[in-house]
Order: structure tokens, then C-alpha cells, then sequence
């Protein structure tokens, strides 16, 4: 245990040797301080990223028409792909038991929409149910589209929030009609997405009806299908992956598209996306990790260091210690409570610094990509439990070399 006499000398000795020991403790400090800041910004890119994520399922194919660049087949480049329902009733049934939600979609982009004196642009989109789950969307009043309305091409529509703020202001949407180009849908449902506002400025229509309203015949502007997964995220991003090339190549046969033409259709594939995306962050937080543990061990190479020249100038006292009785045992632990001292005051310091810097700025950081930075208090602790350990460490090998020291030759040192 520790006395009140001890403590006085552990402050003595290290207030003569004060400017050492502020400079090893601003070392030890400084070395937490930015590994707390380095993994705060670590998660608050990872949270940045899963945000964006969040805005439409991770596990998501979607498949987008273009132009043809090379000749095939007798065909000439430059012809334009145009998706039909028979391609989507294609990949839905070919597909089934990989399939977990899926919508196709025929979208009018800055359609004019109506309601009394109110009226806005907004992305008008045909589609089938699924898309509420493809969309992550939550319904806030009334219901989504569903296949009644779909089979009977409906003429209802489902509205973004921000929709709901443009034209009914506090009034209750539900069951009230708004017109889209002077076609008039009722409103049976508002939903919140978590993309934001952006992705709320939309109004969903049942598929056949917006087909059948604007003209559409049976064409369809892109599809989008999620994928069912595996508990192994691995395994499941390499059937992802697999079934997209094979959705690629069966779209390539249907439409004549040359095998290496990557401009006639594209698939797009979420997973494959994040697992790249995931696999820099793990790799950023590696190297925030690496620069951060680099400076402690700076700091307790540091605290190594002052304890040697604490044992060199306090020689002669060790050897009276000694030659009064003192065991080695605790000349080692007087040396070693000093060490960790200094590196758990200095290490709690940079700590609590750190923290409450990322509590003041966090929230004023404004990004798509960092968002929340903060750190696990319990990680943070464990560190610096580990960094006294460390200092103890450091600290042990000068003490055991002023343990070693004979009574005799100490009290011969100048």
C-alpha cells in the first residue's frame, strides 16, 4: 500500500526532475490524445458510410439500360436499349429462389403534381411493391403500394414526406386526390426515407398505371432485385457477385449486346460496393491504429528513459536504502510507482482531453462521410490500462537494475 511518505517522495523526485517528467508526460498525453481523435474519426467515417448505405438495401442489384458502342451480330453500334416487363418477368422467374424483394420502374423525372392551389416537380415513379423494402422506406401514414393495386392499375399513389410538406402543409393526405400532368391518383399512403429529404421529394404510382397514364406501353426504365443472404457476408458478396455477371450475361443474349460491350446494359451491385468500401475503412481504422499506438510507444519509450536517469542521479540514496536493510523487492516497487504514475496521470489526461474534444466538435462536423465521431469508452479505458501496463514495463528494467546495485558502489557514486 501506498503512504503519505511515499507519495511526498514520488512528487519530489519527480519535481526535481520536473521538466523531464513534463515533457515524457506530454509525450505519454499526446499519444492517447491522438489515438482517441484518430479512432474517433475512424468510426465517424465508418457511420458516414453506413449512412449512406442505409439510404437503399446493401444487398441490392440493380440493372440500368444504355447505348451500344460496338456492332454485333449484323446490329450497328449506337442503338439504344429499352428494358421491357417481359425482361424483369424474365430475371424474376429465372431467378426466384435467389430473389428476396424486387420492383421494376417506369419513372417520369420532375413530374408536375398538383393539389388545390399547391403544386411541385417531383420524381414520379411506376412501381411494384417490393421497392418499399428495396427503398428502405417507412411508412409513416396509410399504406404502400401493393399487387391489388398493381393488377388493377390503381390509379393511387404513395408520396414522400417532404411531398406531404409541399402541398398539404398540416393537412391530413390520406384519401385526398392530387393530380399528376391533370391525372388525378388518391393519396393512401406518406412515406419517410432515410436517404432524407432528397429521396422524399418522390411519388410512387402501382407499375401498370403510370404505364398505362403516360404512354409507357409496356417499357420500363431499370429494374432493381435484392438478393437473399447468406450468414457468411463473404460468401455471400461472391454469390452476389456471381449472380449479377449471369443477369449481365442473360440481359446481353435477350437484347444481341456484344459480350464485352460495357456501356449496353449495366449492373450495378451494392454488395460488391460495400465490401470494397468496408474494406478501406477496416484498413483506415489499421492505419490510424498503427499511428496512434506508434506515438505511446514513443511516450513509454520516453518514461524508460527518465527512469534510467531518475535511478543514474538517485544512486547513492538506492545504496543507503540498501545498506539500511531495504529489500530489492522495494527499491523495484519505488521505482516502478513512479512509472506508472506518470503514465496513467498523463495517459487519463490525454484521454479525458481527447473525449471532450470529440464531444465539443462531433456534432459540429457536418459530412456525408464522417458523421457522429466518437470513440467506445470502454476501448479507450482498456487502452490506457494497457498503456500503464506498458509504462510499468518500461519502467521495471531501470528498476531492476537499481535493485541489482551494491550498497558499497553506491555509496561511491558521483
Amino acid at each position: 500500500m501506498f503512504d503519505i511518505e511515499r507519495w511526498q517522495e514520488i512528487f519530489e523526485t519527480l519535481r526535481k526532475n520536473r521538466l523531464r517528467t513534463f515533457l515524457t508526460g506530454l509525450s505519454v498525453a499526446s499519444g492517447i490524445f491522438i489515438l482517441v481523435i484518430l479512432l474517433g474519426f475512424s468510426r465517424g467515417i465508418q457511420n458516414g458510410v453506413t449512412s449512406q448505405f442505409e439510404r437503399d438495401a446493401s444487398n441490392l442489384i440493380s440493372i440500368w439500360p444504355g447505348t451500344t458502342t460496338k456492332g454485333y451480330k449484323g446490329l450497328n453500334p449506337g442503338r439504344d436499349i429499352q428494358f421491357k416487363n417481359k425482361d424483369f418477368n424474365m430475371l424474376s422467374n429465372k431467378y426466384d429462389s435467389y430473389i428476396e424483394h424486387k420492383s421494376s420502374f417506369y419513372t417520369i423525372w420532375g413530374g408536375l403534381v398538383n393539389y388545390k392551389n399547391e403544386s411541385g416537380s417531383y420524381r414520379i415513379q411506376g412501381i411494384l411493391p417490393g421497392n418499399q423494402y428495396i427503398e428502405n422506406a417507412d411508412i409513416g401514414q396509410g399504406r404502400f403500394i401493393n399487387y391489388s393495386d398493381v393488377e388493377g392499375a390503381k390509379k393511387v399513389a404513395v408520396i414522400g414526406n417532404r411531398v406531404k410538406k409541399d402541398l398539404f402543409k398540416d393537412e391530413d393526405p390520406i384519401n385526398k386526390e392530387i393530380t399528376v400532368y391533370g391525372i388525378s391518383y388518391k393519396v393512401v399512403g406518406v412515406f419517410f426515407d432515410p436517404g432524407g429529404e432528397r429521396d422524399e421529394s418522390k411519388v410512387f404510382l402501382p407499375l401498370s398505371s403510370a404505364q398505362r397514364s403516360f404512354n409507357g406501353a409496356d417499357t420500363i426504365r431499370n429494374m432493381m432485385f435484392t438478393i437473399k443472404m447468406s450468414d457468411d457476408y463473404n460468401k455471400a458478396a461472391l454469390e452476389s457477385a456471381a449472380l449479377a455477371e449471369d443477369i449481365l450475361t442473360n440481359l446481353r443474349e435477350q437484347h444481341i449486346v456484344s459480350p464485352d460491350d460495357t456501356s449496353a446494359i449495366r449492373v450495378y451491385n451494392t454488395m460488391e460496393e460495400a465490401k470494397k468500401i468496408y474494406s478501406l475503412i477496416a484498413t483506415i481504422s489499421a492505419v490510424f491504429w498503427f499511428v496512434g499506438i506508434g506515438t505511446i510507444i514513443a511516450g513509454v519509450v520516453g518514461v524508460g528513459n527518465i527512469m534510467l536517469i531518475i535511478v543514474k542521479e538517485r544512486t547513492k540514496e538506492i545504496g543507503i536504502r540498501k545498506a539500511l536493510g531495504a529489500q530489492p523487492m522495494s527499491i523495484v516497487g519505488m521505482i516502478l510507482q513512479e512509472s506508472v504514475f506518470v503514465t496513467m496521470f498523463s495517459g487519463l489526461f490525454g484521454l479525458i482531453l481527447g473525449l471532450g474534444l470529440l464531444e465539443i466538435v462531433g456534432p459540429l462536423i457536418e459530412s456525408d462521410f464522417i458523421k457522429y465521431p466518437q470513440v467506445d469508452f470502454n476501448t479507450a479505458i482498456t487502452t490506457v490500462f494497457i498503456l500503464v501496463f506498458a509504462g510499468a514495463l518500461a519502467g521495471f528494467f531501470p528498476a531492476y537494475r537499481a535493485a541489482q546495485i551494491k550498497p558499497i558502489i553506491a555509496l561511491r557514486d558521483e
